[in-house]
């Protein structure tokens, strides 16, 4: 009886949609695209692609506040970024681009985050490597939808660009989202119940 009584209650994730979800979704987003636009210093192709060091961002955000999250974090972040960089294309950027990289946002949190504390994802053992293999799954999935778009709008050869971007995202996104999410997962979960999850 007095190990029930002094039994902490277990603190869960619960889904939920509001103005503080829809200022998260836009303030992540933005935060996303600047980073892209601003902080890209390895060049791959000159002028035209860089080593995206922040590609891990979607996965990250999505895994800790949850696949609307995530994908409205890449979403957005897409938009801004093209916007930025003066390479927004509309049926591009806001179709397959923009959907494609939100889905690198939502996939990993949906299949490692989801019905998961902060606490209960730090003390998985595996976290490393589910996060590291979603997020490498997501990563393909979105250069094969974007570069087919961009083959369709005559801007790069399907392989070319599968390579290119390739090298330019799925490396930051596969070693990124791990090591951030097994951070972050143990420096917030003291604060769970504060976070959104959504």
């Amino acid at each position: 009886m007095e190990n029930q009584l002094n039994a902490a209650p277990a603190e869960t994730r619960e889904q939920s949609t509001g103005i503080v979800n829809l200022v998260f979704w836009v303030i992540f987003g933005v935060m996303t695209g600047v980073l892209w636009a601003y902080v890209n210093p390895i060049t791959l192709v000159p002028g035209v692609i860089h080593l995206r060091i922040f590609a891990f961002l979607p996965a990250v955000i999505g895994i800790i506040f949850g696949p609307k999250t995530g994908f409205f974090s890449g979403y957005i972040g897409t938009v801004v970024w093209s916007l930025l960089a003066g390479t927004f294309l509309p049926a591009h950027s806001l179709l397959a681009d923009g959907i494609m990289v939100g889905f690198t946002g939502w996939l990993p949190a949906v299949m490692v985050g989801k019905g998961k504390t902060l606490a209960q994802l730090a003390a998985d053992k595996s976290l490393l490597v589910k996060s590291a293999a979603w997020s490498f799954a997501a990563g393909v999935l979105m250069i094969i939808v974007s570069c087919a778009s961009l083959q369709i709008f005559g801007i790069f050869n399907f392989w070319w660009g599968a390579m290119w971007i390739g090298l330019s995202d799925v490396p930051p996104l596969v070693i990124g989202t791990p090591i951030l999410v097994l951070f972050l997962a143990r420096r917030l979960s003291k604060v769970q119940t504060m976070i959104p999850w959504s």
